[in-house]
């Protein structure tokens, strides 16, 4: 999924016992000398995974005494469209973060650009810590769709979409707390007569049709979502679930649940507007939990999805390690270190969602709700993956046409016509 989190800019760092800036790429970017590791990823210092990955690197450090670790944060966005392009140059890393999916890390196993790691995986056990739901974006077959074949990647965290809520604005308002989804549309029907629009939401960016997937998903088992996700069948855009998603979808605007201004925000604006204690209540990622936790000035809370039993989510943003890596041995010792139990507890305590944490180590208790859901969630084989995987492209069609659902310029059959015409174009004949 395009989780678009914030990505801050491109850094360039060389950490060697202390943090020293110096400039991206160079003449020893080609180094094979087994005395360097260039690293990339996108996630920001202040969030669970840069926590984690951070302290990760001085545990190589430690275990690794002279070698350098070459550190480039990149934006999630610079990663995304230039990958095909640096993987296939001198310039590859020796390991990155890179999205998960048909459309990101299977295009670029197919291409032959990422490196095999199923013996690795064998070798170093990565294989029994992650469940099979987790699993799926690791493996990807010889066409680069997931679930079967080789490992290309290896997600060292989770992420699952839940509710968030404010739970000040519930009492100010004399809301009760939903625990069923009758319950949450009444909820919703009353902040509405308050004047208070409940949901925050962006229609220009994921969390739209993020809410249209999961109202599609209360009506879905999990052969729908395989049919969709991974083409174990065929995927009619006009099914039950998919028009109960784009009707109900289209009925929450008109009665106000969401802003038809929203159709013009992205996801930023709708983080903001929970933050900001003006919007009640968001669905969206565990991505946000860290950032919530440090900004929010309010007592919040968060809970499932009620009613259902799939939800969006799966293993975290893979680590792959390039084909043109010069010191893989280094690159799979640095996985390892982000799967040992002390990168794994830290990444839980710090707001993530660990795959491999010993659950005794998590102490907060908000990070313990997060976990023990993800949990119940990946023991049920609830997660369900992200609606713009399963062709390329297909991200930016679910938000111009989610966008039209909003305005009214688009009905729902017409809006799911559109999404069966986009599919049917990029998915494999069948």
């Amino acid at each position: 999924m395009l989780t678009a989190r914030r990505r801050a800019t491109a850094t360039a760092v060389i950490l060697s016992g202390s943090l020293l800036l110096t400039s991206c790429g160079g003449s020893d970017s080609g180094s094979s000398d087994g005395k360097t590791l260039r690293l990339w990823h996108y996630e920001g210092p202040d969030s669970a995974m840069g926590i984690a990955w951070k302290e990760a690197i001085k545990e190589f450090q430690a275990t690794h005494p002279g070698v350098q670790v070459k550190f480039e944060e990149k934006s999630f966005d610079q990663i995304q469209k230039t990958a095909p392009m640096v993987l296939n140059s001198s310039d590859a890393p020796d390991i990155m973060e890179y999205n998960k999916g048909n459309a990101t890390a299977g295009l670029l196993s197919k291409q032959g650009l990422l490196t095999d790691l199923t013996q690795e995986a064998a070798k170093r056990g990565w294989d029994k810590k992650l469940s099979p739901s987790v699993r799926t974006t690791s493996l990807y077959d010889t066409n680069g769709v997931m679930g079967s074949g080789k490992w290309f990647g290896v997600p060292n965290y989770a992420e699952y979409t839940l509710v968030y809520y404010n739970k000040d604005l519930f009492k100010r308002y004399g809301v009760a707390e939903p625990k069923t989804l009758a319950e949450l549309t009444a909820a919703m029907d009353k902040f509405v007569e308050k004047g208070v629009t409940p949901l925050a939401n962006g229609g220009a960016a994921y969390p739209a049709q993020q809410y249209l997937y999961q109202l599609a998903l209360t009506k879905a088992d999990r052969a729908w979502v395989d049919a969709y996700q991974l083409y174990k069948g065929k995927t009619d855009f006009h099914d039950a679930a998919w028009t109960h998603g784009a009707d109900t979808f289209a009925d929450w605007v008109e009665k106000g649940y969401f802003s038809k201004s929203s159709s013009g925000q992205n996801d930023e604006a709708a983080g903001v507007s929970f933050t900001s204690g003006k919007a009640p209540i968001l669905f969206s990622g565990s991505w946000w939990y860290g950032r919530f936790t440090a900004e929010n000035k309010f007592d919040w809370g968060t809970f499932l999805w009620p009613d259902s039993k799939l939800t969006l989510g799966s293993g975290g943003n893979l680590w792959v390690v390039p084909q043109g890596s010069k010191n893989k041995d280094l690159a799979y010792d640095f996985i390892d270190i982000t799967m040992s139990k002390k990168i794994q507890n830290l990444l839980g305590n710090s707001g993530g969602v660990p795959v491999a944490a010993d659950a005794s180590a998590i102490t907060d208790p908000r990070s313990k709700t997060l976990i023990d859901d993800f949990n119940t969630l990946s023991r049920n084989d609830g997660l369900a993956f992200y609606p713009d995987w399963p062709v390329p492209g297909f991200y930016d069609v679910l938000v111009s046409a989610t966008q039209k659902l909003i305005t009214g310029s688009e009905k729902p059959d017409e809006y799911l016509s559109d999404l069966q015409e986009a599919y049917d174009k990029g998915a494999p004949k069948q």
